[in-house]
């Protein structure tokens, strides 16, 4: 979807801030004009978000011989100097029912991430790559912020890039609820909408699409949570660190969808130091290649939102999933369903209606 009010500093691109721009039923119209607009685009400078990750991390290793930044946790105030404050520190809850329901003979707890600030998990990683990124010099006050996302990322970077007074500009497949273009849109962000049949190598992609848009306007950045190590080390620092000290170090299993791998991967990561013994789950949808080796990946069409893809993240550390677990669109919509009925967590895709 791509409009025609583009000036020198709005490029040619669908800009999902005006009423009448926005369309939820992502015809062939749409993308036609999408495609027509990412032909204007020459050339198409990008990384690709599934190259190997040249990641130096190793279990056992001293936290000394680290290149990255690592920051102590800062106990918040009583009254917060901002909305980005409410980021982290998740209650983790007891589930009662759904155990008994399914015989389960342990003690099932859940994160609940949606007490961020934005709703989701993506509020930290969102947090720590535009931090990491001011701290390194590279985005300045002023600069432009483009992101790719299914949602939830594009939410949390248009919640941090409003507080600290960048543009922001998210691009987001088709298939993505209305819920979450609204709330963008209430924080201030452009949107993109992209063709859900577009592969993510594809110009059409919303990969594809903010990188061309990154070329074409000054002073833009794209943070990419596909391949910046701010992602996992996010979850590394806080996530983990969290639920470590609400378990009292002691856990046996952690379970979690895999999108980016992220927080997989951060999580693991620094549960795997303390905890030898812990059994890592990852949980991908059908259709999805995460789980698949590169020789048997077949990407098929799935309704699940922020979980699985057609490539494997840079960011996905593989070596530390101990198992991998998946999911039919049904399987997930229902148990998403179940939690909100039966223990009163407003999750999943349902979060907004």
């Amino acid at each position: 979807l791509w409009t025609s009010n583009a000036t020198a500093h709005r490029p040619n691109n669908q800009v999902e801030n005006e009423e009448e721009s926005t369309r939820e039923d992502g015809g062939s119209g749409e993308q036609q004009k999408n495609k027509e607009a990412v032909r204007l685009i020459p050339e198409r400078n990008w990384t690709r978000p599934d190259l190997p990750s040249k990641c130096t991390w190793r279990l056992g290793a001293s936290l000394s011989q680290s290149p990255h930044f690592h920051s102590l946790r800062t106990k918040a105030p009583k009254i917060l100097p901002d909305i980005l404050w409410q980021i982290g520190d998740t209650p983790l809850v007891r589930l009662n029912k759904i155990p008994k329901d399914y015989g389960l003979k342990c003690e099932l707890l859940a994160k609940c991430e949606f007490f961020n600030a934005g709703g989701s998990i993506k509020d930290r990683i969102a947090m720590r790559m535009v931090e990491d990124a001011e701290r390194a010099g590279v985005l300045k006050p002023g600069d432009t912020i483009i992101e790719p996302s299914s949602g939830n990322t594009g939410i949390g970077m248009a919640l941090v890039a409003a507080v600290k007074g960048y543009r922001c500009i998210i691009t987001m497949p088709q298939k993505m609820s209305m819920e979450k273009v609204n709330v963008l849109k209430a924080l201030g962000a452009e949107i993109v909408r992209t063709p859900n049949s577009a592969s993510f190598d594809s110009e059409e992609s919303h990969i594809g699409v903010a990188w061309c848009l990154k070329n074409k306007i000054p002073n833009s950045h794209v943070l990419d949570q596909y391949r910046n190590p701010s992602n996992p080390l996010a979850h590394y620092e806080t996530t983990a660190e969290e639920i470590l000290a609400q378990c009292d170090g002691k856990i046996d299993m952690v379970v979690a969808g895999a999108g980016t791998g992220g927080t997989l991967t951060g999580v693991a990561r620094k549960l795997k130091e303390r905890c030898p013994n812990i059994k890592v789950v990852a949980v991908d949808p059908e259709g999805s290649v995460l789980i698949e080796s590169k020789e048997k990946k077949l990407h098929k069409p799935f309704e699940v939102e922020g979980i699985g893809y057609d490539f494997i993240p840079t960011v996905l550390d593989r070596s530390i999933i101990d198992i991998w677990y998946k999911v039919s669109d049904t399987e997930t919509f229902t148990m998403a369903r179940k939690l909100i009925k039966n223990e009163g967590l407003l999750c999943g895709r349902f979060k907004y209606k």
